[in-house]
């Protein structure tokens, strides 16, 4: 029998016609005053969350910000952000997820291209934008800080930015009813998300609420064995339908710890309107520190963990992770990059087989997922493969080199191609590479992959050089034209070293005459001056020549053989 005849999961999901503020709108009716955010000393129910994304909805539109503007939210995970992010919503404007820690250039071309008017930002972060606001079309800048997180009645420095008003202050007398603006699903975009690219900036992906609704059932759904439902108001909520037997975390009973950016696709779906939809409390922690981790999952008996693998790979070498008291988990989630066999089965002895572990796979332009693997106890895992797909979603394997896509034979390695409700309508203003991607209905990831015989899918390598850290897109290009630039460099290619910690980390091989250890030091520093943490080169090797094809194409598979 096949995977898809275990499935308690239809194949296919009646989704209700609703924008993505049903989402909120349902679960704080049903949730109530239950816990939906913690962060530090502060706890956000349901219906608070509700109350106040409302008012910020209503704040927006009195400040003349609705339907067709874009709004960026430049914060980190915090309670502010999902009223922001609500209310942007339900205010009939789209969201703008923007790294709070992206460089000045590259917040200017991303608040350009996406046409921001308004932007709400992150102190610390403010100067950045502040630097960059006149060759943008933002208009209004709402501030806020960690401590606002903690205590909504703190007031927040405004001189940063010229003009800048106080998140909290700005919604803080405005109306909380919903204001029930009107929204066409299927062409009004929630999300213009950023995905990092190999030839250049950052694209727009353009995701109408559609979109975001049903990629967040079909992994709610698949999740707590649900189907979608609409309560009497029309809010969006959850019938649960599999018995207890195969998934014990009931609806409106889970707790997770989330690390996962809410500015990444895997975070705003997965991390943000799975576990609301589900009713779970998200406990918020701001950084990554693996014996903070081990307390709040025994504190709070968390029954779910999830991540990228170097979170699992972090807690399983902490001496307490053997000690603490974790028999309230119950599921194990991991996305972003492979997790190793070897880290599967480490988890496994730890918890017991009656704690599922699955992995998932998914890319920006498909919102956030197009497969997961079974998340009920007795559904059949295979080690290795990132799941099925799951409700209305095709998978099909292409031969990479070629132009149409006609599907390859069960087992050989191929294209990885998508074909969903989630698949993006395009990337915003761009026509070349949107008839690159979209082909006949179909979205082509540029991974490459392998479907078994019963449609699990393994990604055994990609066709872009692309690298993960930490779950972090890497995009060697950027950093070899930064490496052109420095004094005396005429080659260079970057690669990664694969790491057990963080994935891969960046390495790069440079031809430079005359160079020595102390010079080629000097220009690994000069590079990682420009860009983010996640994306400094770890290490400098200075050789002769960078090995080519006959056609003058790097051979990096040569240059990864190096490093083995």
């Amino acid at each position: 029998m096949t995977e898809a005849a275990l499935d308690p999961t239809p194949a296919t999901l009646d989704y209700p016609e609703v924008p993505v503020g049903a989402v909120l709108a349902g679960s704080a009716r049903r949730f109530g005053d239950r816990t939906a955010v913690h962060f530090v000393d502060r706890e956000l129910s349901f219906a608070q969350l509700h109350e106040r994304a409302c008012a910020f909805a209503n704040a927006l539109r009195a400040a003349g910000v609705g339907r067709g503007d874009v709004v960026a939210i430049h914060l980190p995970n915090c309670p502010q952000y999902p009223i922001a992010y609500y209310g942007v919503l339900l205010a009939g404007a789209t969201f703008s997820p923007t790294n709070p820690l992206l460089p000045p250039a590259d917040l200017a071309a991303q608040l350009a291209d996406c046409g921001a008017v308004a932007a709400v930002t992150w102190a610390p972060a403010a100067p950045a934008l502040a630097a960059v606001q006149a060759h943008t079309a933002v208009r209004l800048v709402l501030v806020t800080d960690r401590e606002q997180a903690i205590d909504p009645t703190h007031r927040v420095a405004l001189d940063a930015v010229a003009g800048a008003q106080d998140f909290e202050a700005f919604h803080a007398d405005a109306p909380t009813a919903d204001p029930g603006v009107p929204i066409d699903i299927h062409h009004d975009l929630a999300h213009i998300a950023y995905t990092g690219g190999t030839t250049g900036r950052s694209k727009g992906v353009q995701l109408p609420h559609r979109n975001v609704v049903v990629n967040s059932l079909q992994y709610a759904c698949r999740g707590s064995g649900s189907l979608p439902a609409l309560d009497e108001l029309g809010g969006l909520v959850l019938d649960q339908q599999a018995p207890v037997e195969e998934y014990p975390v009931r609806l409106g009973t889970g707790t997770g710890i989330n690390l996962t950016p809410w500015f990444h696709a895997m975070g705003t779906i997965g991390g943000l309107n799975v576990p609301l939809l589900s009713g779970s409390t998200t406990v918020l922690h701001e950084r990554f520190d693996p014996g903070a981790y081990l307390a709040d999952a025994e504190r709070f008996r968390v029954t779910g963990m999830g991540g990228a693998p170097p979170l699992f790979g972090a807690l399983l070498r902490h001496p307490e992770f053997a000690t603490r008291d974790l028999t309230s988990v119950r599921g194990i989630s991991s996305g972003a990059a492979p997790l190793p066999v070897e880290m599967i089965q480490a988890l496994q002895r730890r918890f017991g087989d009656d704690v599922v572990i699955c992995e998932g796979y998914g890319l920006t332009e498909v919102t956030m997922g197009a497969t997961i693997g079974p998340g009920w106890r007795s559904g059949v895992r295979k080690v290795g493969t990132v799941g099925t797909p799951v409700a209305d979603t095709e998978i099909r394997v292409v031969d990479p080199a070629g132009a149409d896509v006609a599907p390859l034979p069960t087992g050989e390695a191929g294209e990885v191609c998508i074909r969903g409700p989630q698949v993006m309508i395009g990337y915003k203003d761009r026509p070349e590479e949107n008839a690159a991607a979209l082909v006949d209905g179909w979205l082509r990831t540029g991974d490459i992959g392998v479907l078994d015989e019963d449609g699990y899918l393994s990604i055994v390598d990609r066709k872009k050089d692309m690298l993960l850290y930490k779950g972090y897109n890497v995009y060697p290009r950027e950093l070899e034209e930064l490496l052109f630039m420095q004094n005396g460099v005429v080659g260079a290619a970057v690669v990664g070293r694969p790491d057990p910690l963080v994935g891969e980390l960046p390495v790069a091989f440079v031809v430079a005459p005359g160079l020595d250890e102390d010079g080629a030091a000097a220009v690994m520093n000069a590079v990682n001056e420009q860009v983010l943490p996640y994306k400094r080169l770890r290490e400098v090797h200075l050789v002769e020549e960078i090995p080519v094809s006959a056609a003058g194409k790097v051979l990096k598979r040569e240059l990864r053989d190096r490093l083995r």
